[in-house]
């Protein structure tokens, strides 16, 4: 069924729900869809440069009086707890370079919520006992190559060894780590089944990410590695792969080689779009709500904050703009569409 069919059938019911709920209001978008799950992103600085995410001719960085305090972050994530939300994960740019980062870990996991983190792996060594102390187990390290001079190539920066020995580190305390690879023809793709031989033995996913388009990261699907080439380097090489459950609101399709310890994942934002079941909502460091990866759109949550008003409408509303897939582009990406969005180091990773 078409996105524009899924609206009709699903508005009325949606707009019952919403006038019943009282306080009790959940953040349903026009198409049923729930939303439990919200990415802050905490920074746009970041400790490297990844030209996929933040281009080589710089960026224009958030002004630091508008970037979200603690207290502001705590006042958002509350009003989206109180409407359903049980899970945050914390995003950058690199989030761990932010210098209240244990105050807010502290401060959101006694909210109650299931409390997750994306990085770059190069500062978790300073965190590890706070990760300990409060249970915050799941853990995505971004990684685009275990080839040292090419992972320099990728990021401009070299802190390879210390990233390789953080994950390890994250591994023996039994964290969830996940890895994230995003795929580029002619620059990663040769590693393909390196990432995956790595968890032959280790309790990882590895999560290969097709190339994404953001503003000024010259994107073209040229460059792209789709999940059926992906499937079709680690079939010729390992044979049988196996597939497994794929959680509610999975983003990615999952796998495993028989009689390896881990896994490996496959996000298909680009050829097989995964939006029907999305339960997810972004917030940016400047606190705009984003509905979608690719809106352009965005909801001012910050400066309402600000002036002492209510934000949850504000919330409820925003939602309701939300297109069924990909901020309507369904067919293709358009650079009429995606170079009107943020960089991704913006966005939140």
């Amino acid at each position: 069924m078409k996105g524009s069919e899924l609206e009709g059938m699903n508005s009325s019911l949606v707009e019952a729900t919403r006038n019943n709920m009282g306080s009790g209001k959940r953040i349903v978008d026009s198409f049923g869809r729930p939303h439990s799950y919200l990415r802050i992103s905490l920074t746009d600085r970041c400790n490297l440069r990844c030209f996929y995410c933040m281009p080589e001719e710089g960026v224009e960085l958030i002004d630091k009086p508008n970037i979200m305090t603690t207290e502001e972050i705590f006042t958002i994530s509350r009003t989206f707890i109180d409407l359903g939300v049980d899970t945050i994960r914390l995003t950058g740019g690199e989030p761990l370079i932010r210098k209240d980062f244990e105050q807010l870990v502290r401060e959101l996991i006694g909210m109650g919520v299931k409390l997750k983190l994306t990085t770059n792996g190069i500062l978790l060594d300073r965190y590890f006992d706070l990760f300990q102390e409060v249970g915050l187990k799941n853990v995505n390290i971004s990684l685009d190559s275990l080839d040292k001079a090419r992972s320099v190539f990728i990021t401009k920066r070299d802190y390879f060894d210390q990233i390789m020995s953080n994950i390890q580190r994250a591994i023996d305390l039994d964290m969830h780590v996940k890895l994230n690879i995003v795929l580029i023809k002619g620059v990663n793709d040769s590693e393909i089944t390196d990432f995956i031989e790595l968890t032959r033995n280790k309790k990882i996913t590895v999560k290969f990410i097709e190339f994404m388009p953001f503003k000024g990261n010259h994107w073209d699907w040229s460059k792209g590695v789709s999940r059926d080439s992906i499937l079709d380097t680690v079939g010729a090489h390992f044979g049988t792969i196996l597939p497994m459950p794929n959680p509610k609101n999975s983003t990615s399709v999952n796998y495993k080689v028989n009689g390896y310890v881990g896994s490996f994942g496959i996000i298909s934002t680009i050829t097989h779009p995964f939006c029907s079941d999305c339960n997810r909502i972004r917030l940016t460091a400047d606190g705009k709500m984003k509905y979608c990866l690719f809106a352009n759109a965005e909801t001012d949550l910050l400066n309402r904050v600000r002036k002492g008003l209510s934000i949850e409408d504000t919330i409820l509303e925003a939602i309701q703009h939300k297109k069924f897939s990909r901020d309507g582009m369904d067919h293709k990406m358009e650079p009429d569409h995606y170079e009107h969005n943020r960089t991704m180091n913006s966005i939140g990773g």
